[in-house]
């Protein structure tokens, strides 16, 4: 039997009190896509109510430190927390990374040790523009091709969108890598595919930032086309 677990680790642009005056100079960048992914908590929130299932979410910046990196990862710190001590670093991670990571993981050791299958949705957002490069795309959905489980949902979420909204330009595997560096990565490593399922779907902020009502409409038939894949 499959169950259902939402994520987001890049919900908010927060900065804790103690470690705020490394980021006084930064304070600006904290309000853009480097500070948060604009969108991704909502549509996080929205789902997670339509599916029943848990919710585990962020709202400090992954600019204190990445929640969707691996330990080791350089772009775990951003530079205001890189060129700080081992020591504060290390604080860092147990204060605010470990816990988050710890909370969902024990949500999906729960459910496989009842014998069900995790379905792992990570909500995010991302630029439309990177590096003078226009991203061509409204919503991209992540996954290993490797493993035909996750290919598969993400076949016929990409068909039941498609059905939905028509002109929405949807890619697979863009604008990043599925089985690149992640919080789902870490999550295959230790499960199979009969266990677990991680797809991270991005949305372009620029339907985010757009008018309210394609930005609702946008939700609504991502949320209904992820129904209609898993038939539910």
């Amino acid at each position: 039997m499959d169950c259902f677990v939402v994520t987001c680790e890049h919900g908010g642009n927060e900065i804790p009190a103690d470690y705020w005056s490394f980021f006084v100079d930064h304070a600006a960048l904290l309000e853009t896509h480097r500070g948060y992914d604009p969108g991704a908590l909502l549509f996080a929130q929205e789902l997670s109510a339509a599916l029943g299932a848990p919710l585990v979410a962020s709202t400090t910046s992954r600019l204190l430190v990445d929640l969707n990196r691996s330990i080791g990862h350089r772009h775990l710190f951003f530079e205001a927390t890189a060129n700080q001590t081992d020591a504060l670093r290390t604080e860092i991670v147990e204060r605010h990374y470990r816990p988050y990571r710890s909370q969902v993981e024990a949500i999906v050791s729960e459910r496989v040790a009842k014998g069900q299958r995790v379905i792992h949705v990570s909500s995010h957002s991302f630029t439309p523009v990177l590096d003078g490069e226009i991203r061509n795309a409204d919503v991209g959905l992540l996954y290993d091709p490797a493993r035909g489980s996750e290919r598969q949902l993400c076949i016929g979420w990409k068909a039941a969108l498609s059905e939905l909204a028509p002109d929405l330009r949807v890619r697979s595997n863009y604008p990043y890598l599925g089985k690149g560096d992640g919080f789902t990565s870490f999550l295959r490593k230790r499960y199979g595919s009969s266990q677990y399922i991680g797809i991270e779907l991005e949305v372009n902020q620029e339907k985010v930032f757009g008018p309210s009502r394609e930005w609702i409409d946008l939700r609504v038939n991502l949320i209904e086309s992820f129904r209609a894949a898993i038939g539910v």
